[in-house]
């Protein structure tokens, strides 16, 4: 039976689900109107990968939580889907806050999400309560357990924060299952709390599985927690980060921790930290196992800090990554666009050895829609001071990437992208040295930039907010670089 709610919600999204808003980009995942935010339940059910996401179909602001829907098969092309949650119960009446979801044995698609309600205390303020809901359905159709909430304040350990309890991932171990929730500790600090069920319904408090202790921001969102190249991957994303050289930038951030797994003492021990993504726009990210054993991860490409900066003339807000492949290089988490993203590459364009000592244009290496990579060395003993390379430029907008050797520095620069906000245009960050050699992929989607570095060994994710027209490449070098370039279109 599906709630008036939720009713009220596919029907208001359905006259916009074959609007083809030319905004839109052509492969990152859109909501179908309004707001988006977290991606939730990326999960594969019956031979598809399902994502759903944060959102709020009446309004391109933040709103009280739905569940948006789509699927695919490729990573790439998208179906959209009826909306499959809204708050609509006792236990979410004021959202439907993010989650994750399996498939179980039965054949049933389970979802487990954050349930909100508010309540007016004695002192007249308004507080938050969170808690872990469970939901199951076909794939289309959810329907709620009645027993819901299935954990909540009786599940914190001591001085765990009912207010800030949030965010399940679940994962499917043997015969049993297992998930990680976020929680404000009695520190007032994040931390990442571990539960266990035998069928996914009954839920039991383990441990503490990891704290923040105020050393990577302050409270810890959703958290994804995965086995990956005989390392255990604990992603994390912090609030109130403060700066960390130029690993860690200030803000909202999403932080990688590898160590191992003793699945019998259920103990995580952190060997290494890492930054996720050097970009602005990147947070929340998720993952999922493939049928052929891959690690993909999808992120929501926005910052909460540059949420206001939204188009008037668009019906919709909000988007997500490009998928990426996630592996794991000599100790250090690395990340690719997903291989079907190649199979829409055509029209490549491709020179060798282009000697770069001025600002030059190349024939053919231009757009909004595309999959360049670049390869730059020096050209002699002396080598370069500084290498740039400038997309979706049009002579006044523009976005550079420049990288120095001599500092290993990579830093992009969008200040000229179109932007009318008072907010971070720049970003820098250590690559590792190699001689002055650099290979910098770039995928764009009109509005957006994602930016690999050295096959995967760092990314960097930022929106535009230039007109599409504005698809001219030039490079320039400070000093002599050779260069290799590859373009492709992207066309889906």
């Amino acid at each position: 039976m599906i709630s008036d709610s939720l009713l009220r919600a596919r029907t208001f999204e359905q006259k916009y689900i074959a609007h083809q808003d030319p905004k839109r980009p052509c492969f990152h995942v859109t909501g179908t109107v309004g707001w988006i935010n977290d991606p939730n339940g990326f999960s594969m059910y019956k031979g598809e990968y399902h994502l759903f996401y944060q959102y709020h179909p009446y309004s391109k602001e933040w709103g009280p939580m739905h569940w948006g829907h789509v699927k695919t098969k490729d990573f790439i092309k998208w179906e959209r889907l009826p909306a499959a949650l809204a708050p609509d119960t006792e236990a979410d009446r004021d959202g439907c806050f993010s989650g994750s979801a399996l498939e179980l044995a039965d054949g049933r698609h389970l979802l487990m999400y954050t349930g909100v309600y508010k309540e007016c205390g004695d002192d007249l303020a308004i507080r938050e309560y969170q808690r872990q809901c469970i939901a199951v359905g076909d794939g289309i159709d959810y329907v709620k357990c009645e027993g819901n909430p299935v954990l909540s304040a009786d599940n914190l350990p001591e001085g765990g924060s009912p207010n800030d309890f949030r965010d399940p991932k679940i994962w499917k171990d043997g015969d049993g299952f297992f998930a990680v929730v976020a929680n404000r500790a009695a520190d007032e600090s994040g931390s990442v709390l571990l539960y266990r069920s035998e069928d996914g319904f009954h839920w039991n408090f383990v441990k503490i599985l990891e704290s923040n202790h105020d050393a990577y921001g302050r409270m810890w969102e959703c958290p994804d927690f995965f086995a990956l190249d005989e390392k255990q991957v604990l992603v994390v994303s912090p609030q109130d980060m403060v700066p960390m050289g130029l690993e860690f930038h200030a803000g909202n951030g999403v932080v990688c921790m590898m160590g191992t797994w003793e699945k019998e003492s259920c103990s995580f021990h952190r060997e290494r930290v890492q930054s996720m993504d050097y970009g602005i726009d990147f947070y929340a990210p998720q993952t999922v196992e493939t049928m052929d054993g891959r690690r993909v991860m999808i992120a929501w490409m926005q910052n909460w800090a540059t949420s206001r900066c939204q188009d008037p003339a668009a019906d919709f807000f909000g988007m997500m990554t490009v998928p990426r492949e996630l592996g794991i290089r000599e100790g250090r988490l690395i990340q690719n666009p997903v291989r079907e993203l190649e199979n829409y590459r055509v029209n490549r364009m491709s020179y060798q050895n282009v000697l770069v000592n001025r600002l030059l244009n190349l024939a053919g290496i231009s757009g909004r829609v595309m999959d360049l990579t670049v390869l730059i060395r020096p050209a002699t003993k002396k080598g370069y001071a500084s290498f740039q390379m400038n997309v979706g430029e049009d002579g006044e907008h523009g976005t550079s990437i420049c990288y120095e050797p001599g500092s290993s520095i990579l830093k992009v620069d969008r200040t000229r992208s179109g932007g009318r906000f008072d907010i971070v245009h720049e970003r820098s960050f250590f690559v590792r040295p190699q001689e002055g050699r650099i290979k910098i992929r770039v995928i764009m989607d009109k509005n957006s930039l994602e930016i690999f570095v050295n096959d995967g060994e760092q990314a960097a994710t930022f929106l535009l907010y230039s007109p599409v027209t504005a698809d001219a490449v030039s490079f320039e070098a400070e000093g002599a670089a050779l260069m290799d370039v590859e373009k492709f279109d992207l066309v889906v």
